[in-house]
């Protein structure tokens, strides 16, 4: 936890768009902070999936990559 609580002190209010985005639509997160990559692509998956995975991975992509 220490390394999330960490990140989430340094968060830019374009990385609070950016999470907000990514609960709401994880692809177009994803897609607006790596581009369109392998993650963007297993994003997509994810959502199609299942909408959870999805919002998990483009959390994680946000505050991590």
């Amino acid at each position: 936890m220490g390394q999330l609580s960490e990140r989430l002190n340094r968060l830019s209010p374009g990385d609070i768009a950016l999470v907000i985005v990514a609960l709401m639509m994880p692809p177009i997160a994803v897609l607006l902070k790596v581009g369109l990559t392998t993650h963007f692509w297993i994003n997509v998956l994810l959502t199609i999936l299942g909408f959870i995975p999805g919002q998990i991975h483009g959390l994680w992509v946000v505050l991590f990559l």
